[in-house]
């Protein structure tokens, strides 16, 4: 079954902050040398690519408590900590350190506060007082005591993207000093202690989640979205594995899209084609769906973002701004619920909600993360696409980057129209360590190393093309 929408300090170096305010796993390939610039970057790109990292990186210094670590949803005061973006933030770290931001040692500190937190943060079936149960951690939690928040639920996926950045932490941090160790022995913990098997709820594909209140969900993480990295990582466990035959339960619901004559497996919004793709360089690896169309899954997001950008230019709703240099349709914030009228017609427009093509809602509201997070697939749309809305919407930039969406179909104060004031942890995560994985491939070359995603893969029956 198809799940639902998916909800998704330190001092910095100030000239840094002051800018604008290679392998792939089981298919080996050179890391470029030569950086940024030969990949067709010049030196403004550079700089507009180094403010976005400070600006994004910073989320994750100034929304994390300095005690445990547990990083916030959103960039509001009273917003609960999200494990997924707990996830970003251990994974942001290091490129704190590539970049010149924070010292190794300061990086290290910081993620020993935050594995230290998760390992002693209360697990158990009851409903208040906890964190989570059988290794997996509730989708939201209270970022000082760990406690569940808003009776939501056990979340299979969140707990997945922050076993990504654990175990990035655990690749990443290979010193023998006792930081580092101790980092690396952690976060062997955590992720031996996940249950992937018992999140399946005895069904043949892993459950959305779990509450006490009413046991598993009724719907399952079946292809294609952002669960890749969910059954890899449970595939790959030495302790609680996904059985045999699991990735091809997930596969076995792929909906191509025609793609402009590029087909690609089909999911309305761009983060389905991003979050897994953030710890996992899938360029060369294909499975049967893939190999049917004959291309890899790096190359099945291109296509996808490809074609975000042709339904933006062809924009079929006509609404106000899409170009090609205004695009990208994903989950986000929206002005709604509210009509508003464009060209003569009244539309309806969503609060947050999932936006995307292939039948997915479209109410006029691009999110920046959208776009930005698709550059190590197509950079020849995003950097373009950066550029211009660094010279010509400028309101689309804040204190951590790009804001969560705009909707230029609602009267505004600039030609952005409504702009959604926030920030999301799982919108300024990808779009930093995306760039940084087009920019160096940190984050793909450190999680190449990981026996457990190599294991993971290779049970899935992922193979170079």
């Amino acid at each position: 079954t198809a799940p639902p929408m998916h909800v998704k300090t330190l001092s910095v170096v100030s000239a840094v902050l002051a800018c604008l305010s290679c392998t792939p796993l089981l298919a080996q390939s050179q890391a470029n040398p030569q950086g940024a610039r030969a990949q067709g970057v010049d030196e403004g790109d550079t700089a507009l690519l180094e403010g976005l990292q400070a600006d994004t990186f910073r989320y994750f210094v100034e929304q994390s408590s300095p005690r445990t670590g547990m990083t916030r949803d959103r960039s509001t005061a009273d917003s609960p900590a999200s494990v997924a973006a707990v996830g970003f933030a251990l994974s942001a770290y290091p490129v704190g350190v590539k970049r010149g931001y924070v010292t190794r040692e300061q990086a290290a500190a910081y993620t020993l506060r935050t594995l230290r937190f998760l390992w002693q943060a209360p697990q158990g079936p009851g409903a208040t007082g906890v964190a989570g149960y059988r290794g997996l951690f509730y989708h939201f939690i209270d970022p000082e005591t760990g406690a569940r928040a808003w009776k939501c639920e056990l979340s299979t996926i969140d707990t997945a993207l922050l076993m990504a950045g654990v175990l990035f932490a655990q690749q990443y941090y290979t010193a023998a000093s006792p930081a580092e160790t101790e980092i690396r022995q952690l976060a062997d913990k955590l992720y031996r202690r996940v249950d992937w098997a018992w999140s399946m709820g005895g069904a043949p594909k892993v459950n959305l989640g779990w509450s006490p209140e009413s046991g598993f969900m009724p719907y399952h993480w079946g292809g294609y979205n952002e669960g890749m990295i969910l059954y890899l990582l449970g595939l790959g466990s030495p302790t609680f594995p996904l059985p045999d035959g699991t990735w091809k339960q997930w596969a076995a619901s792929y909906k191509t899209s025609p793609g402009n004559g590029a087909p690609f497996v089909a999911f309305g919004p761009l983060f389905g084609h991003q979050y897994s793709h953030v710890w996992v360089d899938f360029k060369g690896l294909a499975d049967p769906a893939m190999a049917t169309l004959g291309i890899d899954y790096f190359e099945n997001s291109r296509r996808a973002t490809l074609a975000h950008q042709a339904y933006a230019i062809a924009n079929p709703k006509g609404w106000t701004g899409y170009s090609a240099l205004n695009w990208g349709l994903t989950a986000c914030d929206g002005p709604g619920p509210l009509k508003v009228v464009v060209n003569g017609t009244s539309r309806d427009l969503l609060g947050y909600s999932e936006r995307g093509i292939d039948n997915t809602p479209d109410d006029g509201t691009i999110a920046p993360t959208a776009a930005l997070g698709s550059l190590p697939f197509a950079p020849e749309l995003v950097l373009p696409t950066l550029r211009h809305w660094r010279q010509n919407q400028p309101e689309l930039f804040g204190r951590y980057g790009p804001y969560d969406s705009f909707n230029a179909s609602v009267p505004g104060p600039t030609k952005s129209g409504w702009v959604d004031k926030d920030f999301l942890g799982i919108d300024q995560g990808p779009i930093l360590l995306m760039t940084e994985n087009y920019r160096s491939r940190l984050v793909w070359d450190a999680m190449r190393q990981s026996p457990y995603l190599r294991r993971g893969i290779t049970r899935a029956g992922l193979v170079a093309r």
